[in-house]
């Protein structure tokens, strides 16, 4: 798309997404949401209270998070993802299914208050990372150097040059270099942690970048389980994408990472969110085996998925748009 294209898309959006806010400040849209049927899962991540973009794209505000929880109360129906895969949905709303992903200490810190202010049901998909000592998921470090570091790295015998985007990308072959590492096992991953921490010290940074990394300790995981609105499932053992490394290692986190769990929390953890929604047909095997009967992805890759009754796919919130325009694009699944 051309430059001018661009702008001119942008420019309609964003005209089409103010006419929706004035709409709905005189109530026009008020059938819209009252009249919708259906159901959605809805995936969050990480909260903060400022800055959502600081590091990583897919943060979103406190105060943007409540404002979603409001609307959920006001026109859906809330269900947990047990019930969302018995189907025990309203008939009258439109039924949300609220999932977080990372196990990052800010759902603990912030969202698990509003669970009980809202009386809401979320799951929350939580790694095993801290059962190997670290408490900072690789890309979220990868996200801190991509802001810190140079105009250019050199990493591996590879140049790698920083775009606008504070994103890398090979000067060999034009690859980024967080892709690179998507595709390696999490010895990769460490290494590349272990070299380039000092263009991001994030332990010795100041303490208000730590709702932006820091993982949940097994205590506070095991006291977010306590709570009458909460499940706990699997995001995988190191956050690796289990589509792409070797399928025995899949297996392993798998296993490994749902008896991490269920030692901390004492229940049994039957779902599973697939890291970056990726997955193939060994993946689904192999998961099935470990003893997940939910399996949760982004979106499928085949029509064979549409029967398979342990899959369900979710739709990810996107932080940069108003709650109006995130609710109507949850009911249709659909950014415009």
């Amino acid at each position: 798309m051309m430059p001018a294209q661009r702008i001119g898309t942008k420019l309609y959006r964003e005209a089409k997404y103010f006419g929706r806010d004035i709409s709905h400040l005189l109530g026009f849209d008020e059938g819209f949401f009252r009249n919708a049927r259906g159901s959605r899962i809805v995936i969050y991540h990480g909260v903060c209270l400022t800055d959502h973009t600081r590091f990583n794209p897919i943060f979103i505000k406190l105060k943007t998070l409540e404002k979603h929880f409001q609307f959920y109360k006001k026109y859906f129906n809330v269900v947990s993802l047990n019930d969302y895969y018995e189907q025990k949905f309203s008939e009258d709303k439109f039924n949300i299914c609220i999932t977080f992903d990372d196990g990052y200490a800010n759902n603990h810190k912030y969202v698990l208050y509003l669970l009980a202010k809202y009386q809401l049901p979320a799951t929350f998909f939580i790694t095993a990372i801290r059962n190997e000592g670290f408490d900072i998921l690789w890309n979220d470090f990868l996200g801190m150097v991509q802001v810190y570091g140079p105009k250019q790295l050199y990493y591996n015998d590879q140049w790698f040059e920083k775009n606008r985007f504070n994103q890398y990308f090979s000067e060999q072959n034009g690859e980024k270099f967080v892709e690179m590492l998507r595709s390696g096992g999490f010895d990769v991953k460490q290494e590349m942690m272990n070299l380039l921490y000092p263009l991001a010290p994030y332990r010795d940074s100041k303490p208000d970048n730590e709702d932006y990394w820091l993982q949940m300790t097994p205590q506070q995981i095991r006291e977010l389980s306590l709570s009458p609105f909460t499940t706990i499932g699997s995001h995988g053992y190191y956050h690796n994408d289990l589509a792409r490394i070797n399928i025995n290692d899949a297996s392993q986190e798998m296993v490994r990472s749902k008896q991490y769990l269920e030692n901390i929390i004492d229940q049994p953890v039957n779902s599973l969110a697939f890291p970056y929604g990726s997955y193939n047909r060994g993946v689904i095997r192999a998961s099935k085996n470990a003893g997940y009967s939910q399996l949760l992805c982004t979106d499928f890759n085949s029509s064979e998925d549409l029967t398979d009754t342990t899959m369900r796919e979710r739709f990810t919130v996107n932080p940069f748009i108003n709650t109006l325009n995130q609710m109507r694009a949850t009911v249709t699944r659909r950014y415009e």
